[in-house]
């Protein structure tokens, strides 16, 4: 039992059982922070190993080392010192505006790879025409008749697919037969001209003679203003938010394409790369000012960029040679080649975010709808009750099941039995999507969850539906949530090279897919390929700057998904 003892200052202390508890808690304390140290610290020396074979950074010269650890180490140190001693705000935003522009590089650049090899700005401008055009089918249905719920149904299913297909042209041929003595009597061809042909069909002659960049400005832009416009004057309650975001984004951004050919910069990819960091980064700066509040960590990114600035200047002034690294611009836009000098990662890079473009749209509406089924429809008694309970017991138990098993189902599903071909991009993308569903259901489960019920009552209470409770009362509240467990497991599936292996994925392209349908190799495959090389520059330099390359594009998804989960976090 626990003693309770006065002590020479007035205090009460407890002595006995109490304090060996706490001696074990503190001991358990120490053994999982050494622990977790451990660990921290042999992850790092492992990437710190791989960073060094990549880059090689002491093949520079010792003065291009002192040049930038003046220019960039020691006054970025200072500010991150500032900041974490003084200012935690201010951290927060440092990394948060240095962080949005380098997450929207990548984004952007995956955007303009689609738009180089994929789709062309006029293609894309039909699409979201269409949409467009389906869309408002849909509403005008419902105006003028509300209570038509069937034929609604049908309106929202075939009206945006007849705007994307068209109506096609009917051929049908009909042979009659006499019934007594079997023998043919006449045989009808009918056959018609297209019906209806689809949005992007008839407004494509138009738009073959309209600039890239301005169907990107309006097809891509455009409904990424409005987005974050909506952000804006929700945080700002007024009205002016969408209108103020969208005329500066268009304004800048027009501006800008008349200008990025003058850098080097295609007009297209300007608006693709500037459409994907301007525009967030402008939203978020405009909420740092608004609140007052850690403004000081603006100046991050001009040190930084001023810095590396300055010692590039400097290094070359002063003719001091940098690290002959074997990750450069050179590895990231070049094929692979038999000469270790020469390879590059371009094909695989393609081919992964191809890949991952089919996983979003395939396993996304899917994960989320069977999360939304299973928390909101399902019952929780009787006999759909207890299917329903073996149904989420084999869903989690899908989650851990090994990846090589769901290669192995990808090759008997999509390439025995439907008949698509071995090692193209949709079969890679559908066989690592099945990989990744069960978390996705599963983490969207979760943020539907954590929804407090008294919001929903609340809805009830206003006599709100089902459905209408669900999109716009629980949605909008687990969106966060959902988000960050479906960019975790994408996370997962851009960095998965069994199931590859397994649907036939090439080892190595020289050419990047063209379409989804094309056979493809993707950065995990391509590495393994490397690792398997005589060659040690291949071993070791090319192979490093691979993983790096892979790493990075890692980090950045998984930091994204940490930012939205904690500023979902702060927001409750």
């Amino acid at each position: 039992m626990a003693q309770e003892h006065r002590s020479e200052d007035g205090e009460h202390r407890f002595t006995g059982e109490t304090g060996v508890s706490r001696l074990r808690g503190r001991l358990f304390e120490g053994v999982t922070l050494a622990a977790t140290v451990f660990g921290l610290v042999v992850v790092a020396a492992m990437l710190a190993y791989v960073f060094v074979d990549a880059v090689q950074p002491f093949t520079a010269d010792p003065g291009w080392h002192a040049v930038y650890a003046a220019t960039v180490v020691l006054p970025v140190l200072a500010l991150a010192v500032t900041y974490y001693t003084a200012d935690g705000p201010a951290g927060e935003v440092a990394v948060a505006v240095t962080g949005i522009p380098v997450v929207g590089l990548v984004v952007g650049a995956g955007l303009a790879v689609l738009f180089i090899e994929i789709a062309t700005p006029a293609d894309w401008f039909g699409l979201v025409a269409a949409l467009f055009v389906g869309g408002a089918a849909v509403l005008a249905h419902q105006r003028f008749r509300p209570a038509a719920a069937v034929e609604r149904l049908a309106v929202v299913v075939l009206a945006p697919l007849v705007a994307v297909q068209g109506v096609p042209a009917v051929s049908v041929d009909t042979t009659l037969t006499s019934p007594l003595t079997n023998t043919e009597i006449v045989t009808v061809s009918f056959a018609t001209p297209d019906l209806l042909p689809s949005v992007g069909a008839v407004l494509r002659p138009v738009l073959s003679a309209v600039p890239g960049w301005l169907l990107l400005l309006a097809a891509v832009t455009l409904p990424t203003a409005l987005l974050f416009g909506r952000v804006v004057e929700r945080r700002r309650n007024d009205d002016r938010g969408v209108r103020e975001t969208v005329a500066g984004s268009l304004l800048v951004l027009t501006v800008g394409s008349f200008i990025a050919p003058a850098v080097g910069l295609s007009a297209q990819n300007w608006v693709l790369l500037a459409t994907a960091t301007v525009v967030p980064t402008a939203v978020y700066l405009e909420g740092v000012v608004r609140r007052r509040e850690g403004r000081s960590g603006l100046a991050f990114p001009p040190v930084l960029a001023g810095g590396v600035a300055l010692g590039v200047a400097l290094t070359d002034s002063l003719g001091f040679a940098g690290p002959d690294s074997w990750l450069n611009w050179a590895f990231l836009t070049s094929p692979t080649s038999i000469t270790p000098e020469k390879a590059g990662i371009y094909p695989p890079l393609v081919g992964s975010v191809l890949m991952l473009a089919v996983i979003v749209v395939l396993v996304f509406p899917v994960g989320v709808g069977a999360a939304i089924y299973l928390e909101e429809y399902a019952p929780d008694s009787g006999l759909r009750g207890r299917l329903v309970d073996l149904v989420e017991i084999n869903i989690g138990n899908l989650a851990g099941v090994p990846s090589v098993v769901y290669g192995l189902l990808g090759l008997a599903l999509f390439v025995k039995e439907v008949g698509l071909a071995g090692g193209i991009v949709v079969v890679g993308g559908m066989t690592v999507g099945l990989l990744i569903l069960p978390i996705v259901i599963i983490s969207a489960q979760e943020a539907i969850r954590a929804v407090p019920d008294s919001l929903r009552n609340a809805s009830y209470g206003m006599g709100a539906t089902q459905w209408q409770t669900i999109r716009n009362v629980v949605l909008p509240r687990a969106l966060p949530g959902i988000l960050t467990g479906t960019i975790l497991a994408l996370g997962r599936a851009i960095g998965e090279t069994a199931p590859l292996l397994m649907i036939g994925a090439a080892a190595s392209v020289r050419l990047a897919p063209n379409g989804f349908f094309d056979k493809f190799s993707a950065m995990p495959r391509q590495i393994f390929a490397w690792s398997s090389e005589f060659d040690p520059d291949f071993r070791f330099g090319v192979l490093a700057a691979g993983v790096v390359t892979l790493v990075v594009v890692l980090l950045l998804m998984n930091g994204t998904a940490i930012v939205v989960r904690n500023r979902y976090q702060r927001s409750e």
